[in-house]
């Protein structure tokens, strides 16, 4: 799954860490978010979403792969 987390926390000049505080996660939980090595939970998502300002499905994209 692809997502935007890191060019909409730039738009919001949120460092990861002040994310993460604010959804109530570890900071190494947005990096492996970021870097596409983890898939939130839907409700990690819809906070996520709603910290950035977006609908959770303009941050996050399936790939073909996770169709399989």
């Amino acid at each position: 799954m692809k997502n935007l987390i890191k060019v909409e926390r730039a738009r919001k000049n949120l460092t990861q860490a002040e994310l993460a505080e604010k959804v109530k996660v570890a900071r190494q939980t947005i990096i492996a978010i970021e870097a596409g090595k983890f898939v939130p939970s839907t409700i990690l998502a819809f906070k996520i979403a709603g910290v950035l300002g977006c609908k959770p499905d303009e941050l996050f994209e399936l790939e073909e792969d996770d169709w399989l």
